[in-house]
């Protein structure tokens, strides 16, 4: 498993110590402990976490919520132990925020395999993300360049074919990308 940041969330030291011990076998760089829904709330805000392990319940409120929150305002993946008996219903209400209710009693083979799936899945979104954020920057270039183009047919009365031209040989020419000679195209004629 690739995490190199975890956050466990439990006030049971053996549950703490027990999954702290299995985060360690698989050489993460960095486990962070939190006691309770506060504590943990104010470590989530201070740093990143690439997983976040909360085990039900917590003496200062359930966990659930505090699961929703991590999901809501973090890219981490998120786990949490709940009592065998209130698993389905928890689940139901975490599962639509990218919440994995597992459990407890778990076996360290099942709990590795939900951590694995979720650092999958977080590693699939960040992909997606970064395509997503690449595309919008292709987008606004390709504005950027259409506005660019109007202003050389409005301004200068070239024809599109000719704007689209300019714009390409001046990129060229001064060594930059359209994006830029678009710019400067605005600010002198625009």
């Amino acid at each position: 498993m690739t995490v190199e940041s975890v956050l466990i969330v439990s006030n049971t030291s053996s549950t703490m110590g027990i999954v702290s011990d299995f985060m360690r076998s698989e050489n993460i760089s960095r486990i962070a402990t939190a006691q309770n829904g506060a504590q943990a709330r104010r470590t989530i805000m201070e740093s990143d976490f690439e997983l976040i392990v909360i085990d039900t319940p917590l003496p200062d409120e359930m966990g659930d919520d505090l699961a929703v929150t991590a999901a809501e305002k973090t890219t981490a993946g998120v786990i949490l132990i709940v009592d065998h008996g209130m698993v389905f219903e928890v689940g139901e209400r975490v599962e639509d925020y990218g919440v994995f209710a597992l459990s407890k009693p778990t076996t360290p083979d099942f709990f590795y395999q939900a951590a694995k799936l979720l650092c999958v899945s977080r590693r699939r979104l960040q992909n997606l993300e970064n395509e997503n954020q690449r595309l919008q920057k292709k987008i606004e270039e390709i504005r950027l360049v259409d506005r660019a183009k109007l202003v050389l047919i409005q301004v200068l009365k070239m024809t599109e074919p000719q704007a689209q031209h300019y714009i390409e040989k001046q990129s060229m020419d001064l060594r930059q990308n359209r994006f830029l000679t678009a710019e400067n195209i605005l600010r002198i004629y625009g």
